[in-house]
């Protein structure tokens, strides 16, 4: 139980996706976040603790999908299924039990089903009408749900009885033919065939659709298959109030994976004009949105992506100079925080030199009226390592803050 005399705070989870790195020669030998001028942050760490999260396990590289589920207080080892359910559910595809959901792109395929362009020329327009067509459809005794998203990319549902999401997929990740699915077990073989013919349909039907014969007379590739990877069943996991002592939360996120993530263990979406889940979102439109929602909330997760763009970019120095933009929007927000919690970290490091996730830990530092701190200065990677919270790991992170807001109940007696 809280004690008498205590006020729960309030919890702000704020996460830069993408943010821990690597020394840069680009930077002087300095990772982005020691490179950056990041005050606000700076000030937190002085005022607050810090330290150091393997966001998964040591050695373990999180993709984005297993990393916020850790985050969100869930280990990843034990309910991941797939990364699918959340890329439906952030697109607005309802997921139920049973259902079977994969992440697709629009792709070029030649006569031979070679690829030749995996995003389809990046395509940007008519994905709405190459969706269409494709939605709706029955195999065997399966339903086919099928909607686009951002640009090339698009979500698939499958959904009827006797499906798995234990199977291979077809997408090859590069040039090259497409893959067969297949079973990881006897059991996991109807959902194999299942999507093998809509792969098959898809080139059909994509292939003579009037948005590719256009795309086609004007030089474009043709977005003529889709291609499923990702596949994954909805996690029969507690929603986020039931296993966070009945917290009431919500997010403020611009990205559809973290959306549907978010939404599927029960959050609610704030939605905030501008926020674009890339490099031109509106930070400061976000981060006053999220100051609106802990007027509401018990808990606010605000999310910006950008610094993973420009660490899968190889753009130390843009790296550097987004953080700058999140530190100012943040100095906005702190000055109209009141009895809040305030824990600033990564979902994963994405390295420049990498060009993609990797497995370093990540900062994390956490900041609230009358809690303790540490000797630490400023907040990066190097500087967390002293800190006063140590070395913890991502799904240990929000019983650390609600034990800190004063919402734990009592072990024992």
């Amino acid at each position: 139980m809280v004690g008498v005399d205590m006020v729960p705070m309030k919890i702000l989870l704020v996460i830069c996706d993408g943010m821990a790195d690597r020394p840069s020669n680009e930077l002087n030998g300095m990772t982005p976040l020691e490179s950056a001028e990041v005050p606000n942050m700076d000030r937190l760490a002085r005022e607050g603790q810090t330290g150091l999260m393997d966001v998964i396990a040591p050695g373990i590289v999180p993709g984005s999908d297993t990393a916020h589920l850790a985050l969100l207080g869930y280990d990843p080892m034990v309910v991941y299924t797939g990364r699918g359910p959340f890329e439906a559910a952030g697109e607005g595809v309802e997921v139920r039990k049973g259902d079977v959901a994969f992440r697709c792109n629009f792709a070029t395929v030649d006569a031979k089903m070679h690829v030749t362009d995996r995003r389809a020329g990046r395509i940007s327009s008519g994905t709405d009408q190459l969706a269409a067509a494709l939605n709706g459809m029955k195999i065997e005794d399966i339903e086919i749900i099928f909607k686009q998203g951002v640009d090339h990319r698009a979500v698939l549902v499958l959904r009827g009885p006797g499906l798995s999401p234990w199977v291979n997929e077809v997408d090859p990740h590069h040039e090259g033919k497409i893959l067969e699915s297949k079973g990881l077990e006897p059991e996991d073989e109807k959902t194999a065939r299942i999507l093998n013919e809509f792969t098959r349909r898809s080139y059909e039907i994509l292939d003579k659709h009037p948005v590719n014969q256009a795309r086609v007379k004007n030089g474009k590739s043709p977005a003529n298959i889709a291609l499923a990877r990702g596949s994954g069943s909805p996690p029969e996991v507690p929603s986020f109030s039931e296993q966070h002592h009945g917290l009431n939360g919500a997010a403020v996120v611009g990205i559809s994976l973290v959306r549907g993530l978010c939404d599927l263990s029960g959050l609610e979406i704030i939605p905030v004009k501008g926020a674009t889940g890339s490099t031109d979102t509106d930070l400061e439109a976000k981060a006053r949105a999220a100051v609106k929602a802990l007027e509401t909330y018990d808990f606010v997760l605000l999310h910006f992506k950008a610094p993973d763009l420009y660490g899968h970019d190889g753009d130390a120095p843009g790296k550097a100079a987004f953080i700058e933009k999140i530190d100012l929007a943040l100095g906005e927000m702190l000055a109209n925080l009141k009895d809040t919690v305030v824990c600033i970290t990564a979902d994963h490091a994405t390295p420049c030199s990498v060009m993609d996730h990797a497995s370093d830990p990540v900062p994390v530092l956490i900041w609230g009226t009358g809690l303790r701190h540490d000797i630490t200065e400023c907040f990066n990677e190097l500087e967390a390592g002293t800190g006063g919270l140590g070395h913890i790991r991502g799904h240990e992170l929000m019983n650390l803050l609600t034990g800190l807001a004063g919402r734990n109940p009592k072990f024992g007696a």
